[in-house]
């Protein structure tokens, strides 16, 4: 019991006798020491600490030939601490300031995958994503000759595929509330600017269906017009997918839309036919 505390005490003594340490070094105006301390704290792994000391060296050392390692290390630091905005941020600053030394693609590169890791679940707000991808194909587009080139094309393809499935369930939450319309639309978006997706499928058979559906809710003026476009959906999907899982579902629906079409016709020539007689 009493070396437990008498451990205690020596730990707590460390730890005040460092603490006071570090505030004498941060009072300090030698520069040079502040850097070799920042530098052992990020070796260790320490970023608060570091962060502190690189923080206070940014200004007086901007001029001098140290400038160029603290914003590298500053922004690492950030990244250290999983503080993957204010990481990309530097990073940034960094290519900003020294575009032409051998950091600064490694920096260009980090600061658009930190924005990637920074990227929300898809059901949040994906400005982050957006810019992500904006920046990775920026990366991709400048330094063509990189060995980063197939990650970058990697990180783009899951981030696109976040959007995707963000779009997705949207367009499905339209669909389940009925109105086909916007379903209609934002298929059809998904389509257009996801043309490799591997839900075309999906899509094209929900495309018919939110048609077949927005047909039979129409005013009857309405319905012959948007039951056409529904077969024509149809046979898009059938096109395309000849032996679909959907096949047999689309074809009932299909034929109950030729039904429609041609009750409908049936309709119009009866009330051309009986105008006639009038005349």
């Amino acid at each position: 019991m009493k070396k437990s505390f008498s451990f205690f005490l020596l730990l707590l003594l460390i730890i005040i006798v460092t603490s006071c340490q570090f505030s004498h070094l941060l009072k300090s105006d030698d520069s040079d020491k502040k850097y070799a301390k920042a530098i052992e704290y990020y070796n260790k792994k320490d970023y608060s600490h570091a962060l502190q000391l690189f923080d206070q060296l940014m200004g007086v050392m901007r001029a001098t030939d140290k400038a160029q390692k603290i914003y590298y290390f500053y922004a690492y630091s950030y990244y250290g601490q999983k503080d993957y905005t204010l990481a990309s941020y530097y990073f940034k600053r960094y290519v900003t300031n020294f575009p032409n030394t051998k950091e600064a693609e490694e920096c260009a590169y980090m600061s658009a995958y930190c924005n990637a890791l920074n990227s929300p679940e898809y059901s949040l707000d994906q400005t982050t994503t957006h810019d992500a991808i904006k920046e990775l194909q920026l990366f991709v587009n400048t330094y063509t000759a990189s060995a980063r080139i197939p990650e970058c094309n990697d990180l783009i393809d899951k981030l696109r595929e976040k959007l995707e499935y963000k779009d997705f369930k949207i367009a499905k939450l339209y669909y389940r509330m009925n109105d086909y319309s916007a379903s209609i639309t934002s298929f059809n978006n998904i389509l257009k600017d996801y043309p490799e997706t591997p839900h075309k499928e999906e899509l094209l058979f929900l495309i018919f269906k939110s048609n077949y559906k927005y047909a039979n809710q129409s005013i009857e003026e309405k319905k012959k017009e948007r039951h056409l476009k529904a077969i024509a959906a149809y046979n898009e999907f059938v096109q395309q997918f000849p032996a679909s899982q959907y096949l047999s579902e689309a074809k009932d629906l299909k034929e109950k839309s030729q039904k429609e079409i041609d009750l409908l016709n049936k309709k119009s020539q009866t009330t051309q036919v009986n105008s006639n007689k009038k005349l």
